[in-house]
């Protein structure tokens, strides 16, 4: 395991503390970063991760709590003590520069000549494919150029972090999935740290090797893409993370005729051996009654003897059926990587199976098993 770089320790952040509009933006943060590791602070508007950053950065005071980089508690120190280079979300460019000058002017504190300076911007300005406007101002280019000449004014830094706020969201979508693989193997290969917000899921899987999933400025749950998918630790995050959402159903957990039954909406059942989940485990699930079951859509098989479901929508996206059925009181999504020809209206039998099973306890939202193994 590498050592640690970075260090947030029971971070807080209050806005207006005083007053009836307090606002607690970050709650108790606790997070390590491992040196030379992309971490990606991931969730909705207002789930705290674009205040976690700017207080990395200094543009905003720790309420309470401590922020150690490279061994220096930074916290109390002013931004440009830190060691830390920023891409914004927004461009701060300076007009009356040109982008080179803009990308080259993060080199002054540097004392490099210009013959190494000039190298490395041309370098940056490749890997962003911004080559050809180097000799234009800001205002004579485009949002998306301008937010990659940010970028590249961060990237250029040596520092002891890189911070990027939505570094491409400028971007369209097929430059932003080129220059996804480009950044991390720049990152990688000097073996930088770096800390990236999205709202993106896809972004933040290609380019972190572990994901924060933050709501509510509580850290929902720190692991690898992998992890965050197929084992994860509460509710939110399993519905959060994956794409379609994951179906959630409420359900009373039974055993009947050798079975075990999970009973949901419209005497849906769903009945399995016993001996797919672990004997602790189905004590668990029984001692609750009531528990709260995920599937991913992925994961939902289209078979005859399934339960049955009423199709909704049927959707072909040129590589996978997307089917929405009515099912159990709720809906249901299926993803199917061949082509099915669906009518609304259409009934369809589905199937589960135990291993790709998730269950949450209700009230808490705590994850219970995944796969039929505890969690």
């Amino acid at each position: 395991m590498s050592d640690t770089a970075l260090d947030l320790q029971a971070v807080n952040k209050i806005y207006n503390p005083r007053s009836r509009q307090a606002v607690h933006a970050v709650r108790d943060l606790d997070l390590k970063v491992d040196a030379g590791e992309i971490v990606a602070l991931l969730g909705s508007s207002g789930c705290g991760k674009t205040s976690t950053l700017r207080m990395i950065a200094g543009f905003e005071a720790v309420t309470s709590g401590a922020i150690v980089l490279a061994g220096r508690p930074i916290h109390t120190l002013a931004p440009a003590r830190r060691r830390v280079a920023m891409a914004f979300e927004g461009y701060s460019l300076y007009p009356p520069l040109t982008v080179r000058e803009n990308i080259a002017f993060a080199l002054k504190s540097e004392r490099i000549d210009q013959t190494e300076a000039t190298a490395r911007v041309d370098e940056i300005a490749r890997l962003l494919d911004i080559t050809s406007i180097l000799d234009r101002y800001p205002s004579s280019i485009s949002g998306g150029q301008q937010q990659r000449a940010g970028l590249g004014r961060a990237l250029i830094r040596k520092a002891d972090l890189h911070l990027l706020d939505e570094p491409m969201g400028q971007l369209e979508p097929q430059l932003r999935a080129h220059l996804r693989g480009r950044i991390k193997h720049f990152i990688k290969e000097r073996g930088l740290t770096a800390i990236l917000v999205t709202h993106d899921q896809t972004e933040a899987n290609a380019l972190a090797d572990r994901i924060a999933v933050m709501e509510d400025g509580e850290l929902q749950q720190f692991d690898t893409p992998d992890v965050l998918r197929q084992r994860p630790a509460n509710l939110f995050t399993g519905t959060f993370i994956g794409e379609p959402p994951m179906n959630v159903f409420d359900a009373d957990a039974a055993e009947e005729d050798a079975r075990f039954v999970f009973r949901l909406g419209d005497g849906v059942r769903l009945a399995y051996d016993p001996g797919a989940f672990r004997p602790d485990l189905r004590e668990t699930i029984l001692a609750r009654g009531r528990v709260t079951l995920g599937v991913r859509p992925h994961s939902v098989r289209i078979a005859d003897d399934g339960a049955e479901a009423t199709v909704d929508a049927s959707q072909w996206l040129g590589d996978q059926t997307h089917i929405a059925a009515r099912f159990a009181g709720t809906s249901i999504v299926s993803v199917r990587h061949d082509r099915m020809r669906l009518e609304r209206g259409d009934t369809i039998g589905v199937r589960v199976a135990p291993e790709d099973l998730h269950l949450f306890d209700t009230a808490t939202g705590a994850a219970i098993s995944h796969g039929g193994a505890p969690a």
